[in-house]
């Protein structure tokens, strides 16, 4: 009986561990905490990617003079929602503040979804302004939470071969969601669309309270005793600043952002010239969501992880910088919507493939408490910091006259400074890595 048990766990993982092998960068014992890993961020980003298409036609809606005030309405949100969640982290297990931090976000999604459907006709011109804060904090939190927990479970070196994989998951499911969002838009509503959303995200959930324990000792340890990462709910701002490293990621962060939200005021100039109906708007931008996770989930496949253990952290944390000098060149020299579509897809696929995790590995040579505080402040509230400096510039530029062209040919020598930080980046964390007592 029991060799039969074990023969049919041998073919259950067969499939998976031939795949695996292939790839070449998982090692035995790592398959189920790896499948879950990917399963729970599948979840997580078909969430989210279901919503995407619908926020970013209502970015496009608001057009280039309110995207400003909706940034800025988002950052002053987070810097009152970092507070909390840093209590939240001090004072709770990690596996049960996972699920509250994201059945807030299920409960405020159910009632956007009420009020669209059935609220009076008077809330309609601040429900999409509102639905936009929302899932742009939603976009931040979901997924940081998600890095925290990889990076408080993976040890560096596992993580350099692993989170390739694991981004896999991630990518199939913002590959649903979009696919979802771009067929089913025109045919069920929004609402329907954010019901569907919220199932997901409970499937989220589930998984984490599946998932077996961390890899690292002081994680295990912490877990088996239910004690919380514990700290002020202040930690995550105090720690950064005292820290070079941390604050090497903030300045990273800054121009990645920086670039976003330019080529995203981009996006809606381009776009809303070109299309002018609602959902043929969101059907649009869901269809360049597909082409990117497409592409994307080959690249995670066979690619991300051997260029991180081959070329290093840094050299993979440049990638992004040399792509956006390239791309907002080519688009101030032939500022037309095929550029935008070709800049814009090889960029969020790069970040997608190689940047994100990357700069996921730069966080699992800090402290715990760093992991969730320290993180989500900067994948937060410097993210949306970034955002500040960028629509405002990019409004104040406009206003003077300047045309996409122009604004994309000042953006690009951005990147070199972007360059320098993600090499002293790479190097900083293999330093890190290495003094780690594992």
């Amino acid at each position: 009986m029991a060799s039969g048990n074990a023969a049919g766990r041998a073919a259950g993982v067969g499939p998976f561990r031939r795949i695996v092998d292939r790839l070449g960068t998982m090692e035995p014992g790592e398959e189920r905490s790896t499948l879950l890993a990917a399963t729970y961020f599948f979840f997580a980003l078909a969430s989210y990617f279901i919503l995407r298409a619908v926020r970013d036609e209502a970015g496009v809606a608001a057009g280039t003079s309110g995207l400003p005030w909706l940034f800025t309405g988002t950052l002053i949100t987070t810097l009152v929602m970092n507070p909390v969640y840093g209590t939240v982290v001090a004072r709770l297990p990690v596996r049960r503040f996972i699920p509250i931090v994201y059945r807030v976000f299920i409960a405020l999604l159910l009632g956007f979804a009420a009020l669209i459907k059935y609220g009076p006709p008077v809330l309609e011109p601040y429900l999409g302004p509102a639905f936009w804060i929302l899932t742009s904090i939603y976009s931040l939190f979901i997924p940081s939470v998600f890095w925290g927990f990889m990076a408080d479970t993976f040890s560096p070196e596992q993580s350099k071969r692993l989170f390739g994989i694991i981004s896999v998951g991630g990518t199939l499911g913002a590959l649903v969601g979009s696919f979802l969002t771009a067929r089913f838009a025109e045919l069920v509503g929004i609402p329907v669309l954010m019901v569907m959303s919220v199932v997901l995200l409970e499937c989220a959930v589930q998984t984490v309270r599946a998932f077996p324990p961390s890899f690292r000792r002081e994680t295990r340890e912490r877990d088996a005793a239910q004690r919380s990462v514990g700290g002020s709910s202040l930690a995550g701002i105090t720690h950064v600043l005292r820290s070079p490293y941390l604050l090497g990621i903030c300045l990273y962060m800054l121009m990645f952002t920086i670039g976003s939200t330019i080529l995203y005021f981009q996006q809606a100039e381009i776009v809303g010239a070109r299309y002018d109906d609602r959902e043929a708007r969101t059907a649009f931008l869901a269809n360049i969501d597909t082409v990117v996770q497409s592409l994307t989930v080959l690249a995670q496949l066979f690619l991300t992880g051997r260029v991180i253990r081959w070329a290093g952290v840094g050299f993979t944390l440049a990638i992004m910088p040399v792509l956006s000098f390239v791309g907002f060149t080519a688009l101030g020299l032939w500022g037309t919507l095929a550029v935008f579509v070709v800049f814009q897809v090889m960029r969020r696929a790069g970040e997608y493939a190689f940047g994100r995790p990357a700069r996921e590995i730069l966080f699992t040579v800090v402290p715990p408490e760093d992991k969730y505080k320290a993180k989500n402040l900067i994948d937060t509230f410097v993210y949306r910091g970034g955002d500040q400096i960028g629509a405002w510039s990019y409004a104040g530029l406009s206003a003077i006259g300047m045309a996409v062209s122009t604004i994309s040919l000042l953006a690009a020598p951005l990147s070199a400074l972007w360059l320098t930080i993600a090499i002293w980046l790479g190097r900083r964390q293999l330093q890190l890595a290495r003094e780690a007592p594992e």
